[in-house]
């Protein structure tokens, strides 16, 4: 069976957005009473891919380009699980909690990025509003994941928006390559520190958590 692909909107600059009920054959009334989305801004795209997305799609802005991936696999959901389980079992501060599914607000290349990583790391009741995207400041670690669809914005665009965001640990494991990079001591839009190490060794992560993953159970 095919696998699903991401939708991408690179540089969004207001072109018109076409769905199902655009006017393939161009008659003058088949589109009537459908609304005209020409001229849209990309914050204003973002919203209705995000109100049409399917249950399970994530729907993100990073550097000013509009994702929509599809549900993850199990194999990526087995790896998740076992990070969350670890970081649970081994953090020194018994405040702090796990959350997949959040939606951060982070500084883009230009205005405000929408991300919603594998896994965030921060106080418990860090998220506790009805809003959908929130301030990434109580943050401590965001992971990600790599998928085949998302393996290059993991591996670069989204570096940028958690160093400006000033996340101290960012946390990305790479399945296709079979390596953890652990990144830390925001500067700007990259990390200073950025150190490999092979899936299978014990991986230390540094301060304000300060404990070391057994990957070996990836």
């Amino acid at each position: 069976m095919a696998t699903a692909e991401p939708i991408i909107m690179p540089g969004y600059q207001g072109e018109a957005i076409h769905g199902p009920y655009d006017d393939p054959d161009g008659d003058s009334d088949a589109d009537s009473g459908v609304p005209d989305y020409s001229g849209a801004s990309v914050e204003q795209a973002f919203e209705l891919f995000s109100a049409a997305a399917p249950r399970g799609w994530r729907v993100e802005l990073i550097e000013g380009e509009i994702h929509v991936t599809p549900p993850a696999n199990g194999e990526h959901e087995e790896f998740v699980s076992e990070l969350s389980h670890q970081v649970g079992e081994r953090r020194h501060d018994r405040s702090l909690r796990n959350y997949t599914g959040i939606g951060l607000d982070v500084p883009g290349a230009s205005g405000t990025g929408h991300v919603v990583p594998d896994l965030v790391v921060a106080p418990k009741g860090s998220f506790d509003s009805k809003d959908e995207w929130h301030d990434p400041a109580p943050v401590l670690l965001v992971a990600e994941v790599t998928s085949g669809s998302t393996a290059e914005r993991d591996l670069d665009k989204k570096i940028h928006g958690y160093a400006r965001a000033g996340i101290p640990v960012y946390l990305l494991i790479d399945r296709r390559e079979g390596e953890v990079t652990v990144c830390s001591e925001p500067s700007g839009d990259a990390y200073a520190r950025a150190p490999k190490h092979k899936l299978g060794q014990t991986v230390p992560l540094p301060a304000p958590l300060g404990f070391e993953l057994d990957t070996a159970e990836f």
